[in-house]
């Protein structure tokens, strides 16, 4: 996706992402939590699948009344990745394993 794709998006979806010292990650206009350990944290927000990785990574707040998640531990990796992508890999990969 370009930037000008980006600029043409309907951007009436408001999250945040706040990192407090690499140990506080909170959270806003989170979906769902997809699947989390103590090393792995991925999330469907408004804006795309959302992944989250590091150290003794625990999940210590999730509201889904206001959309919010607070996570902490040792944060080293946060990155997007767009819902239409992943799931064309997962059926991707899917079809291959089935033929």
């Amino acid at each position: 996706m370009t930037i000008d794709e980006r600029k043409t998006i309907n951007t009436n979806i408001i999250q945040n992402i706040i990192l407090e010292n690499r140990e506080k990650l909170t959270i806003s206009g989170v979906n769902d939590v997809l699947s989390f350990d103590d090393q792995v944290v991925v999330l469907e927000t408004e804006l795309g699948l959302l992944t989250v990785k590091g150290e003794n990574i625990r999940v210590n707040k999730l509201s889904i009344d206001t959309s919010e998640v607070i996570l902490e531990g040792n944060i080293s990796y946060i990155a997007y990745s767009d819902k239409n992508q992943e799931k064309v890999k997962n059926t991707s990969l899917i079809s291959k394993i089935f033929k």
